[in-house]
């Protein structure tokens, strides 16, 4: 069953809906990611993603047809938004906003999607497909923009995290700069993707977006 197709598993464990759910999210999420990259690019003065069209929800523009095809096969996807940080306002501290704001994007989603599951559970209805449904997808969204926050703050070129830790620690951002250290981040990140340490990662973050969902319904009058 671990050697299946992810399509099939997923819809194994919950039909349409459940893989429906899945591809809107990641999707969705990836798009608005690399778009908040372009806003805090053009707050900083920089118009490349506009010059470049790159401002639209078109996933077929931030993800492009080697994203999208690996998505359909192996499940992974990525984005991309060109930037250019020698027009930013504030050469240096600009780096990091633009890179940060992706995963804030991120994590602000996850905050919409399980305050909204919260307020679901403590007023919606508790019984039927719709109710089920709603709160499969408020929970799948939080959950998946919780991990997209996480893994994209992780200290490894090419994801943010190294920016915004080589854009406060500026040795450090030289040799993420370098061509060496980008080969060894693509390393480190396929050996993250094929060992356990992503299944810690999605256990962490499950518990945490059920706690606070739980936490917040809970509290509600």
């Amino acid at each position: 069953m671990t050697g299946s197709w992810w399509v099939q598993r997923i819809f194994d464990e919950g039909g349409f809906v459940l893989l429906f759910t899945w591809v809107v999210w990641v999707i969705g999420s990836i798009v608005l990611h690399e778009l908040s990259h372009g806003w805090a690019a053009i707050w900083e003065g920089d118009d490349t993603p506009r010059r470049l069209h790159r401002m639209t929800i078109n996933p077929w523009v931030h993800m492009g047809p080697a994203s999208l095809i690996v998505f359909a096969v192996l499940g992974i996807a990525w984005g991309l938004m060109p930037v250019d940080p020698s027009r930013f306002r504030h050469r240096r501290w600009g780096r990091l906003v633009v890179a940060f704001a992706g995963p804030a994007m991120n994590i602000g989603l996850a905050l919409v999607a399980l305050t909204a599951l919260a307020l679901v559970v403590r007023y919606g209805p508790e019984e039927g497909d719709f109710a089920n449904n709603l709160r499969q997808f408020l929970f799948v969204g939080g959950w998946l923009n919780l991990v997209l926050a996480v893994f994209n703050l992780l200290p490894i070129p090419p994801l943010d995290g190294s920016t915004v830790l080589g854009t406060i620690f500026p040795r450090l951002g030289h040799f993420y700069a370098q061509p060496q250290a980008q080969m060894i981040g693509m390393f480190a990140l396929m050996a993250i993707l094929i060992s356990n340490v992503d299944v810690l990662l999605f256990h962490v973050v499950t518990v945490v977006a059920g706690a606070y969902a739980g936490a917040l319904s809970a509290v509600l009058p």
